[in-house]
């Protein structure tokens, strides 16, 4: 049944593959995410596209029963895709998907009957994940017009499997500071420090998880600066960064 799950991820890619795609744009994928999720209640998500699981402890999930279980080598993850998108909107989903197959033990399988815990891809009102896995199935939106890119999608499945953004990461005080008043008014909860296990990697401003050096501006001034350089550019990445993947890794003894 493995086997097959695997195959028949890959199929939709090889039926399309000889028609027009959609073309991927190089976007910052904090600026994406912002633009999609403009005007979301902050009492719904948090951190700008996290939806908040009320029943969750406030440990991190990590080490409280979110992560993915592993069989052997790998970590499968059964997923669907709403048939609301089309053939070349859900190859975008599942070429962001098969990234991982490449570089880390996830393994992205079609959910079947036997499924009891999955992720759900579709277009909804924005960009978001909840954090880590979810009981029974759990949605990932990703709205068709305004989200389907290589970066955000990778970013909100990697908040399904557990991460959270750098720039709240336990250890961030000692790379950036957070400039409070030039945040949004309301929005200042997006940046609020998260209790992380960081699993012995370096702050990375090149995470594919890291917000952009004016996310939530009121003014057009930045709210994050590097303490190193605060002419850095942050959270430009279209794709997962080296440590991006090297924390999948280490989460989830993809080296074992």
């Amino acid at each position: 049944m493995t086997s097959l799950g695997l195959f028949l991820l890959i199929l939709p890619l090889l039926v399309i593959s000889s028609g027009e795609e959609v073309q991927e744009v190089s976007l910052d994928v904090s600026e994406v995410i912002e633009t999609a999720n403009a005007g979301m209640s902050s009492s719904v998500f948090q951190h700008g596209d996290i939806r908040r699981n009320l029943d969750r402890n406030a440990d991190p999930c990590v080490a409280s029963g979110c992560k993915w279980p592993k069989t052997g080598r790998y970590v499968y993850v059964p997923v669907s895709i709403s048939s609301a998108y089309s053939a070349e909107e859900s190859n975008i989903i599942i070429r962001s998907l098969l990234t991982f197959h490449s570089s880390t033990c996830i393994r992205f399988v079609w959910k079947h009957s036997s499924h009891r815990n999955y992720v759900h891809f579709y277009s909804g009102t924005g960009c978001w994940s909840y954090l880590g896995r979810q009981s029974r199935g759990q949605p990932i939106s990703l709205k068709n017009k305004g989200c389907l890119y290589l970066g955000t999608v990778q970013h909100e499945v990697l908040h399904a499997l557990g991460f959270h953004h750098e720039q709240v990461r336990s250890d961030r005080d000692k790379y950036v500071s957070i400039v409070t008043e030039n945040i949004q008014r309301g929005k200042e909860s997006n940046f609020e420090k998260v209790a992380t296990n960081n699993l012995g990697t370096p702050y990375d401003f090149k995470s594919v998880m890291h917000y952009s050096k004016y996310a939530f501006s009121r003014n057009g001034k930045p709210t994050i600066i590097a303490k190193s350089n605060p002419n850095l550019s942050l959270g430009r990445n279209t794709e997962m960064s080296a440590h991006d993947i090297a924390r999948v890794n280490e989460l989830y003894d993809c080296c074992e």
